[in-house]
């Protein structure tokens, strides 16, 4: 995804602003005029309506309501620290269920308020921090065309930079909002019956970070429990592999626009009056993106939980982390590079779910809103008429 120097968003390595343009001097009858004041009505609406932000936004919330349980399951899996192993590793499906037998079924959706929140406020900062970047790097490489140098347009470079810089001042604003949500997915409700005898058993004695807390675990709760443990930075706990995890998205576009152009282009060639792709095939090539860019940058992501988690107060000092330069070391000599995967299959399942469903809702809510948009211009160039 990428925005052009007219300032239309590009969806698949092609400018769907003007894919209703008609040469003029073909235009001689009344068909063609008509024709060709729609496609201008339509290139000035599909311009200037940010459909980019919309459909992916609310894409992106749909498919996290739809994955959130796993989100859920993985976080928790992400900061188990059961250096002896004594415990038996629980599948997905099955610690799922011991959550909503344990705890109810609400825990698997604890601090989906919050998470709803960030995305929608990582979504809107991330593009309107773009757009000003963009602007930018336009002016500068009109300023070197203007010299001489290059054709006036942003190279692949400058636009990865803009990303990244955008990435990393969404990061810094809203890491607050992820510590809060890792901190109620993680959260344990200990019932009084079961703390007893869990406090006499060492095997467990970590799964008791304090005294008997509230049932009901609210956003408020977490917000007051990180600033008593760490003070007001702790709300930027685990920022640093955050920023490097920036580079996850530009992965999983840069994979998914080069697979579908790749497919777009075969299917020119063996049929060139039908180059479209289906919503099953934006399902598929949206999972394989994410796959690839999630294996790479997993072990951050783990890190990244360990850190925003609660700390044990006390205990066995190995599974406090001062940092996250710390958390790694202490990683990688209490539990090895097995300790870096920890909930991967979970990972893999929930992210390339979300993320298919994500790119399918995005490529449908676009359709609609252009079959809209041609429905809108049709009726503004019949009122023109005489």
């Amino acid at each position: 995804m990428s925005q052009s120097s007219t300032g239309c968003w590009n969806f698949n390595s092609q400018s769907e602003c003007h894919f209703l343009s008609f040469p003029i001097r073909y235009c001689q009858s009344l068909r063609c005029h008509l024709l060709l004041s729609l496609s201008k009505t339509l290139d000035r609406s599909l311009c200037h309506c940010n459909r980019c932000q919309t459909p992916g936004a609310g894409g992106g919330i749909i498919a996290q309501l739809i994955t959130y349980p796993l989100q859920t399951v993985n976080t928790r899996q992400q900061t188990e620290r059961d250096l002896k192993k004594e415990k038996r590793k629980l599948g997905t499906i099955e610690q799922m269920c011991q959550v909503v037998k344990q705890e109810g079924w609400e825990r698997l959706y604890g601090g989906l308020t919050p998470s709803i929140v960030g995305t929608t406020a990582s979504q809107g900062l991330y593009y309107y921090f773009y757009q000003i970047f963009r602007n930018k790097a336009e002016i500068k490489a009109l300023e070197r065309q203007k010299k001489g140098i290059g054709d006036g347009s942003v190279g692949m470079l400058s636009s990865l930079i803009v990303a990244a810089l955008s990435g990393c001042v969404n990061v810094l604003l809203t890491n607050p909002i992820w510590v809060v949500v890792t901190r109620m997915q993680t959260h344990t409700n200990i019932l009084k019956k079961d703390h007893s005898n869990r406090l006499a058993t060492p095997a467990l004695e970590e799964t008791v970070l304090s005294a008997i807390e509230p049932f009901s675990f609210s956003t408020g709760h977490a917000i007051q429990e990180v600033y008593d443990e760490a003070g007001f930075w702790g709300f930027w706990k685990g920022v640093f592999p955050t920023l490097i995890m920036v580079s996850n998205p530009a992965m999983q576009f840069m994979l998914y626009e080069t697979m579908l152009k790749k497919l777009k282009k075969e299917r020119s060639l063996s049929n060139p009056d039908n180059n479209g792709v289906t919503a099953l095939e934006i399902f598929l090539l949206g999972a394989l993106a994410k796959l690839g860019a999630t294996v790479v940058t997993y072990p951050l992501n783990v890190v990244k939980a360990r850190l925003q988690a609660k700390q044990v107060a006390t205990g066995d000092r190995r599974h406090q982390y001062k940092g996250t330069i710390d958390a790694i070391l202490k990683m990688i000599r209490y539990e090895g590079f097995y300790g870096f995967y920890k909930g991967m299959s979970t990972k893999i399942v929930q992210s390339v779910l979300a993320a298919a469903v994500l790119f399918m809702i995005k490529e449908e809510l676009v359709k609609g809103a252009r079959l809209l948009l041609v429905k809108d211009g049709i009726h503004t160039v019949k009122s023109k008429l005489p």
